[in-house]
């Protein structure tokens, strides 16, 4: 029998089986270890911030640097921070990686983009690609959520905004393949994908310099000519993180979403009635209820302790990595009722699947009318819709910012509309 006055271990972190349901684990860090170090599967050693007051005071303290600069290797594990690839292929100026000034320079040129009525604008085009992707597998009585809808779609939607001509988008989507099938696995995968995107993003803005369009890389290049000082280094840095950071997080806002309502059929049927009667408000706050309850982003990304601080009662050194966990910090039952139940009309939902503070996901606009867009869609054309496998047959992406299904195989009653 153990003694009662040994500490019970620390739970495994960042394993397959771990990826497939972390939150029990989050569950006891929250309780037992809060701020907690631990050795990432890279090398690096981090500290986690995992209750929801710290995770909101961390994402917001500027004494927390996004700048890889003040990470030291050899004080804190000999891995590598960041995207791979990014710093070979010369796209490390990108808002993930700055703090301000530069951060609010970039931040101000590229959140034209994303303002309500740009993205109102985009909502035709939105649902013109999904009804194509479901128009594509409808017939069958089958599909494969993930590859042939929830991957598909933000590719394509980003493309289109971003400027890349429809000839060259299945050149993207191959890439960013790569990533989503490398990311908790060999760097090298993600590291080649970085360098064919940044060799094909210098010609693209070579191309857009000479025939500039409505785009956003055309916007970034006219903002570089009229005295706005962006290099073209940071405007192909920009291009990148907005394709790498805004893909990945639609695929597995709607892979993860759908996923939650399959599995909670009674949400689910919920949703689908009042989308029958003509009601969006259920949609609305459902978006922001599968957010919080199995986000897309897993930990936010890198931050570093430009100086000695305290988070949640624990000193943080000068140069330490620290990763809010934001999937544990929204299941948090000191700010959630009922923070492991999925309620769709939940009122009181400041989560925190898209940040929070000058780091706020600038893309966070678009993702939502993705999701809502794409739930909506199918919930109205496939009602029927239902798992084609045992949940426990599902398999997870462990990789270490982003977490989603690797696949999602659903039947229904085949459809010709």
């Amino acid at each position: 029998m153990q003694d009662e006055t040994t500490p019970t271990p620390v739970p495994t972190l960042f394993t397959w089986e771990f990826a497939a349901d972390p939150y029990p684990t989050y569950a006891w860090l929250r309780e037992n270890a809060p701020v907690h170090r631990t050795a990432l599967p890279s090398g690096v050693d981090a500290w986690l911030v995992t209750r929801y007051a710290d995770a909101r005071q961390a994402l917001a303290d500027q004494r927390l640097s996004k700048n890889p600069v003040h990470h030291s290797e050899s004080a804190h594990g000999k891995g590598k921070v960041g995207i791979p690839g990014e710093r070979s292929a010369n796209l490390m100026t990108h808002l993930l990686n700055i703090d301000p000034p530069d951060h609010t320079r970039l931040r101000r040129l590229v959140s034209k983009a994303f303002t309500p009525g740009r993205v109102a604008e985009f909502a035709p085009r939105v649902q013109e690609l999904t009804d194509r992707l479901i128009d594509d597998f409808c017939e069958k009585g089958s599909a494969d959520l993930i590859h042939e809808f929830a991957f598909p779609l933000p590719i394509y939607a980003i493309c289109d905004l971003l400027g890349v001509p429809s000839e060259d988008q299945d050149d993207f989507r191959d890439w960013a393949g790569m990533m989503i099938r490398h990311g908790g696995g060999p760097r090298g995968g993600v590291a080649r994908a970085v360098k064919k995107m940044r060799t094909y993003l210098a010609e693209l803005i070579h191309r857009k310099r000479e025939n500039p369009g409505e785009d956003l890389i055309s916007g970034l290049i006219r903002a570089s000519d009229h005295g706005e000082h962006l290099t073209e280094n940071e405007a192909a840095a920009m291009a990148f993180i907005l394709l790498f950071a805004g893909f990945e997080t639609t695929v597995n806002l709607i892979g993860n979403g759908l996923h939650a309502l399959l599995r909670n059929p009674e949400q689910r049927e919920r949703l689908q009635l009042a989308l029958a009667e003509g009601d969006e408000s259920l949609l609305a706050t459902g978006v922001e209820e599968l957010l919080r309850f199995d986000g897309p982003v897993e930990l936010a990304t890198w931050r570093f302790a430009k100086q000695e601080l305290t988070i949640g009662g624990q000193r943080i050194a000068e140069g330490d990595p620290v990763l809010v966990v934001l999937a544990a910090a929204d299941r948090d039952p000191e700010r959630f009722a009922e923070p492991d139940t999925l309620d769709l009309s939940r009122a009181d939902n400041q989560h925190l699947g898209y940040g929070h503070g000058i780091h706020y996901c600038l893309g966070a606009p678009l993702a939502r009318l993705e999701g809502r867009t794409a739930l909506a869609t199918l919930l109205r054309r496939l009602p029927d819709l239902r798992l084609a496998v045992d949940p426990e047959e599902l398999r997870w992406r462990g990789g270490l910012i982003m977490r989603g299904l690797r696949t999602l195989p659903v039947e229904f009653d085949p459809r010709t509309g």
